[in-house]
């Protein structure tokens, strides 16, 4: 842990404490806990959710990558949020991945096509219906998310990287929800990304690994139709058009998201805050997104 990494982790507990204040886990959903999905017990875990109705009835499934700055949270943050998702009739996997400082770039990569590897292989054990296969990512989460659809869809790209992904596959659809998607060498977009890149990037955020993760350096025409959400408050308003201009370039199939106006200013991620009403109606937008691949 740095002393970065440790006021981030704080402040972010902070917030995420009194947002959860008082909620419950739903009765209607049923959870499958704590299942390894690689070597580390720990950071390599995963929950399944899926709505007790469904009996063991195949479930199309939605990967949920959490957000927190490359170097916050894990399932447990995230467990109300995927179980909503759950009882809108997905099987949801929510996951802890191997955070930076302590982890560098590409750890949470190699976490991501983990989960999805073992989603693939656990199909009919969990129920999981993998020919309508979706992803939500958030802050972070949505720039992991999607740098590894590009990694799917782009060969020349993912030749940069050591690992393989399976065969054939690319989610039918992704949501990404204030996300950052263009990394700049010079200035991070919100005054810190800079400073968090060089603790990051396993050489500390040289000119050649900022362009490697700049997500829209990397979207060709196949990467998988995508439903685009900031709001009025998200401190990461500006990513949001440079995605949707980058989309349209390559006639990528997309919707773009936006929540709030000037005399309500929703904030970063207020999606995952189960108390409002408005993260309920971009919850339920985004899942009708997925149910068009369906």
């Amino acid at each position: 842990m740095s002393e970065l990494s440790e006021k981030i982790r704080k402040l972010f507990q902070e917030g995420d404490d009194i947002r959860d204040a008082g909620l419950k886990e739903p009765s209607d959903v049923e959870a499958f806990r704590d299942i390894c999905y690689g070597t580390d017990e720990k950071w390599q875990s995963l929950d399944v959710y899926r709505p007790k109705t469904a009996g063991r009835e195949p479930l199309p499934v939605i990967v949920s990558v959490h957000g927190g700055a490359w170097m916050y949270g894990d399932k447990e943050r995230y467990r109300f949020y995927c179980m909503s998702l759950a009882q809108r009739g997905f099987a949801v996997v929510n996951f802890t991945y191997r955070l930076a400082p302590e982890n560098k770039f590409p750890a949470s990569l190699e976490d991501i096509n983990l989960v999805f590897t073992w989603v693939l292989a656990h199909k009919e054990e969990y129920g999981f219906d993998t020919e309508h296969l979706f992803a939500v990512g958030d802050s972070a989460g949505a720039h992991n998310l999607g740098l590894y659809c590009c990694i799917l869809t782009n060969p020349e790209y993912a030749e940069s990287y050591a690992f393989k992904t399976p065969e054939n596959f690319c989610p039918r659809a992704v949501a990404l929800n204030c996300g950052e998607y263009h990394i700049s060498a010079e200035e991070g977009s919100d005054g810190s990304t800079k400073e968090i890149m060089k603790e990051y990037l396993p050489e500390g955020g040289t000119k050649a690994e900022i362009e490697k993760i700049s997500v829209i350096d990397h979207v060709t025409s196949a990467f998988p139709p995508t439903f685009l959400m900031t709001a009025a408050g998200d401190f990461l308003i500006p990513q949001a058009p440079v995605m949707a201009s980058r989309l349209m370039e390559c006639s990528v199939p997309f919707e773009l998201h936006f929540y709030g106006d000037a005399d309500h200013q929703l904030g970063h991620v207020f999606h995952c805050n189960m108390k409002l009403e408005e993260a309920a109606k971009c919850n339920d937008e985004e899942c009708a997104f997925f149910r068009k691949f369906i």
